[in-house]
């Protein structure tokens, strides 16, 4: 009994131990999570879903056949976490489960924490949709009061017909997220999140940074409407055209890559 009672102790003081001193300075000196996949019982993609997967994203057609199981892991997390409502009379389908889960890990892959707790629901639109929230028509917002996520399918669709015209709603609306979650909540992803962010933010204001941007034509002008915008349209760029951001602005290119803990 003695001996169980010490072993106990030993686990919750290391326990302590890694969270409180070891992993805090690991991400203060290395900007990334001392881990990011361990999954001692991994969630198996039903055979429907992995064949979706291979036929129409892109993304994890490219990754090893190890990397491929972890990406399949979380979209079967993915999906069993949210309810998907359909709207307007929409019928919600498998493809369109997968491809906005994939969407969301796609962009959260880098990081230990994937799932979103600032959303609980994702509905979907056939078309464009009129919102309440702001009185006019949508291809897709977050709401964070409502803690929704919505898209019109159509336009989802769109964002992956050309993948390098760096304009993907799902990118989009999932970076909001994200944005929020890693200014709004605790824990290594939202500190790595929000570190870099705050640097991010503090360049891109310097006078001469902002008018090279802005003189470059890389990003579109919806991009400086606001800090969300920018975040969210630099991550389209980020995954989009990859080479082509690291070669205009390779100290943001950087600063985006350790702000979700993945290089392209």
């Amino acid at each position: 009994m003695t001996y169980l009672i010490g072993l106990l102790t030993v686990c919750i003081l290391c326990f302590f131990l890694y969270n409180l001193i070891i992993e805090p300075l690991y991400i203060f000196f290395f900007r990334k999570p001392i881990y990011v996949h361990f999954y001692p019982i991994p969630k198996k993609a039903t055979k429907t879903q992995i064949q979706i997967l291979q036929n129409e994203f892109e993304f994890y057609k490219k990754l090893s056949p190890r990397l491929k199981k972890y990406f399949e892991h979380r979209v079967a997390v993915f999906i069993k976490s949210f309810p998907f409502y359909g709207k307007d009379g929409l019928i919600v389908t498998e493809q369109m489960k997968v491809l906005i889960a994939s969407t969301a890990v796609m962009l959260t892959f880098g990081m230990r924490n994937f799932v979103f707790t600032i959303i609980d629901k994702i509905i979907i639109y056939p078309d464009i949709y009129y919102s309440k929230l702001n009185n006019t028509y949508h291809k897709g917002e977050f709401n964070p009061r409502m803690k929704a996520i919505a898209f019109s399918w159509k336009h989802f669709l769109d964002g992956y017909e050309i993948n390098t015209d760096n304009l993907n709603l799902g990118l989009h609306e999932f970076s909001h997220v994200l944005h929020y979650q890693g200014l709004k909540n605790s824990g290594t992803s939202a500190s790595i999140f929000a570190i870099n962010y705050s640097e991010i933010m503090i360049q891109v204001k310097q006078p001469a940074n902002l008018k090279r941007l802005i003189d470059s034509d890389y990003f579109r002008v919806y991009a400086f409407t606001n800090e969300f915008e920018f975040i969210a349209v630099i991550l389209e760029h980020f995954f989009e055209t990859p080479a082509q951001f690291k070669q205009q602005f390779p100290e943001l290119y950087e600063k985006v890559r350790s702000m979700i803990n993945f290089s392209k």
